[in-house]
């Protein structure tokens, strides 16, 4: 099967960390034996390439210079109160539409499948109209988001999604956003870990400390402020806050910290430093809120990553994370903004050994089974023939 995969964001070079999951998704269909090629914009001025031994086209839309609306954070967060950034979607637009034609002309894919829909669905559109090719549309919860600013979103969206033959969402929450926009029929493929990790069901031995890990961006949904309300209550124990990665926010949060001994910025951390990371810690939170934006976690592929390495976790109740934490199953659940049920819970997982333990051998199970690569791979590629079938 040939397929054509659009979207906003893929890696410039080999060493490049952006959208790990998708890349390993993409290799993971060409070992299954299916063509695949990519098409995506340029970075200042980034010309076509190869990763992994698929081919990645990509398309230019500005000086080189001005193509700056992808890649290193997300185009919504780069174009927020910037008016001549926004009008970069136009030539974006029609450079991707025209690239896509060629493209199609030339590959001839038997699916066009569009990541991030708006804009990628109007990019893709006039290809698949005059090639007849089958459209999968797969939201991702940011595209989604875009309807608070911008009323026009929502009916463009609805359009698409009424001509897509296939809607992807990356978790039930997602799903949930699609169909209060158009009743449709939307199938859940979510993303796996891009990291090593290998379970065991047993809980990392405890040193001096009880060391509570987060990964992510630095970010307002993150709701890392609260985490260290959290690390307040426990400075007098012997608990550890081990805060990962970097953003808009570290240099703040860290002045907030300056006063808590028990909490350690590592900064931006590489795939084996992070591994160690994960691999010493004894438990993992998620803090994540609503942030004043309407934001929040799509899925949170790290609490994928995190039961691989057989940490037990503490999570918010928001977004899509309850598809991965089955309170008091998977792990524990609090409500948002709350770093005194957060403290409660790490004490919760430091004094029980046994219920810590069942939390990582039910994740575990529950991982294997709905998150796994083998099991993302195919699903996804049971519905691209279900698709080709009726096409």
């Amino acid at each position: 099967m040939k397929i054509l995969v659009v979207g906003s964001v893929y890696p410039r070079f080999d060493k490049d960390a952006e959208v790990p999951w998708l890349r390993r998704s993409l290799a993971g269909l060409k070992k299954l034996g299916h063509q695949v090629k990519v098409l995506a914009p340029s970075f200042k001025g980034l010309q076509s390439h190869q990763i992994d031994g698929i081919e990645v086209k990509r398309f230019r839309y500005a000086p080189k210079n001005l193509e700056i609306l992808t890649h290193d954070e997300g185009a919504p967060t780069k174009i927020a109160g910037k008016p001549w950034m926004q009008l970069l979607a136009i030539p974006y637009i029609i450079s991707g539409a025209f690239k896509c034609i060629a493209q199609c002309r030339q590959f001839k894919p038997d699916i066009i499948h569009a990541h991030w829909p708006f804009p990628h669905g109007l990019i893709v559109l006039p290809a698949a109209l005059l090639f007849h090719i089958p459209v999968v549309l797969n939201f991702h919860g940011a595209e989604l988001l875009l309807i608070k600013k911008h009323a026009f979103v929502r009916p463009v969206l609805s359009f698409l999604i009424k001509y897509a033959k296939l809607i992807f969402a990356n978790s039930s929450f997602t799903a949930q956003k699609i169909q209060n926009i158009r009743t449709c029929s939307v199938e859940i493929s979510p993303y796996g870990t891009t990291l090593s990790g290998k379970s065991s069901g047993k809980l990392h031995p405890i040193t001096d400390k009880f060391k509570i890990l987060f990964v992510g961006r630095h970010i307002e949904r993150k709701g890392l402020k609260y985490l260290l309300k959290a690390a307040a209550f426990l400075q007098n124990e012997p608990f550890e806050f081990r805060i990962a990665g970097q953003g808009d926010l570290t240099e703040a949060l860290k002045q907030k910290a300056k006063n808590l001994p028990n909490v350690i910025f590592t900064g931006k951390l590489s795939s084996e430093e992070l591994e160690q990371e994960y691999q010493s810690a004894n438990a993992f939170v998620l803090p994540a809120i609503v942030d004043s934006k309407g934001d929040t976690e799509g899925l949170g592929v790290v609490l994928i990553e995190a039961a691989e390495y057989d940490l037990p976790i503490v999570a918010s109740n928001v977004g899509g994370i309850p598809d991965v934490v089955i309170h008091e199953k998977t792990g524990i659940l609090v409500p948002e903004k709350n770093p005194e049920a957060l403290a409660n819970a790490f004490k919760r997982l430091a004094e029980n050994k046994n219920q810590a333990e069942n939390f990582i051998q039910n994740a575990m199970e529950h991982i294997q089974k709905n998150f796994s690569w083998d099991a993302i791979l195919e699903k996804q590629v049971n519905a691209y023939l279900r698709l080709q079938k009726k096409h």
